[in-house]
């Protein structure tokens, strides 16, 4: 195992478009980090640099204390996962797992590869499976089977690319599963690239977020969720996605197209000289107000919108309520779109409520807003104007503390299964 440092890694194409661009990150060992952007945005070109299968324009690259910038992939000592498996179809799963191993002829003993591949399958669940072809495989198997090539190398770190954007629905949420408890219980050094939202915010103990090539954002997903640096971050994070409204500064209140807002002191620090700024409102910081505490329902803003349709998912309540954008503010929230792979489709606050609510399609819904949960976002550069950097270090110095306790019980589970083992 070993850690990973990137330090002003650039990758410039023959026409000078820099593909990835002055990027810093430090990956520690054993730290399981997610690289995630829109398409094009120059996370699986770092991936391959990092794996060695992209020459490094700039910059400089270390695994451990070495520096690998002109080492061979086979020379870098890690193992890579690939979307479409790369298994050989006339092998056995035993076969495919083993493989590695027998490439590095004469350097491993018929014991040590029967020890390692057995290791891998016991761990994967793929025991009954060893004397199957890939053909007579489920996807999920085979992503297994993929992974399990991996493990037997026992390299310094697992990179994967995009590993089950082949699979279904329900086989992706199994194998997030098995990933998530495999890398917790190997402790491996882990680089892992997807466009998947759920992907990135359940699996990483950080997100590395990319945008045209440049690094936005690392955190981990509940200090990106919560305190996100900018308008790209705030809308790329996040499913449904961040509301975007423009808001007015008049005096003491800020005017949205939905409500009037006071100013709270939090408020009127950050948008400061401003008379035009950019909102941001998650939509699970609404609530239903009729039916709430009074004392709780003054501490916030009460306002009515006209719901056009909802959608009832059984465990929540989308509602859709339309609103004109500001076309002072259009111009960049349409790019934003663009960026973020949106439709394109008319303005509309996506709003979660309880899926006890009784709100339907053509309600005049009373709807709550608590004034601390507002985003406010410089309409020019887009940074968070009231990104709180004490709560951004306190979520983060959590994270590392639940991660290191996490990872203390997989050790310890892992110590007591051997030992009973043996």
């Amino acid at each position: 195992m070993a850690s990973i440092t990137m330090e002003h890694i650039v990758k410039q194409y023959g026409d000078g478009f820099p593909a990835v661009n002055d990027v810093s990150l430090d990956i520690d060992d054993g730290e399981f980090v997610i690289l995630v952007g829109p398409s094009g945005c120059g996370k699986s070109t770092l991936l391959r640099m990092i794996v060695g299968l992209e020459d490094i324009t700039s910059g400089e690259l270390r695994i451990g204390e070495e520096v690998v910038n002109d080492k061979a992939p086979r020379d870098r000592d890690l193992a890579m996962v690939f979307q479409n498996y790369a298994l050989y179809p006339h092998l056995t799963v035993y076969e495919n797992i083993a493989f590695p191993l027998r490439l590095q002829k004469g350097q491993f003993s018929a014991e040590e590869i029967d020890r390692r591949v057995r290791r891998a399958s016991k761990l994967l669940e793929l025991d009954e499976h060893l004397d199957r072809k890939p053909a007579n495989l489920s996807g999920g198997q085979r992503q297994r089977v993929a992974m399990g090539r991996a493990i037997v190398r026992e390299a310094r770190a697992f990179l994967f690319d995009e590993p089950l954007s082949n699979l279904d629905a329900k086989l992706r949420g199994q194998m997030r599963t098995e990933i998530a408890r495999l890398q917790r219980n190997l402790g491996i050094t882990t680089v892992y690239v997807t466009h998947d939202q759920i992907e990135a915010m359940t699996l990483g103990d950080r997100v590395a977020v990319l945008r045209r090539g440049i690094l936005q954002q690392v955190a981990s997903p509940r200090g990106l969720y919560e305190q996100p640096v900018n308008l790209f971050v705030a809308g790329f994070i996040g499913s449904p996605p961040m509301n975007f409204l423009a808001g007015e500064v008049r005096g003491g209140t800020l005017h949205l197209p939905i409500a009037d807002v006071p100013l709270t002191d939090r408020m009127r620090a950050a948008v400061g000289h401003r008379e035009l700024v950019i909102v941001g409102i998650r939509p699970d910081d609404f609530e239903d107000a009729d039916g709430m505490a009074a004392d709780r329902k003054a501490r916030g803003v009460t306002f009515q919108a006209n719901v056009d349709v909802t959608e009832w998912l059984g465990e929540v309540l989308y509602a859709y309520v339309p609103y004109e954008v500001h076309e002072r503010v259009r111009k960049q929230l349409d790019e934003l779109d663009r960026e973020l792979e949106g439709e394109g489709m008319r303005s509309q606050l996506v709003i979660a409520l309880d899926s006890m609510s009784p709100i339907r399609d053509g309600d005049v819904a009373n709807l709550w807003i608590d004034p601390d949960k507002i985003h406010v976002f410089d309409p020019e550069s887009g940074l968070n104007l009231t990104r709180d950097e004490a709560r951004a270090a306190q979520i983060e110095e959590d994270a590392k503390n639940h991660r290191k306790r996490a990872l203390e019980r997989a050790r310890r589970r892992a110590s007591e299964q051997e030992a009973m083992a043996g």
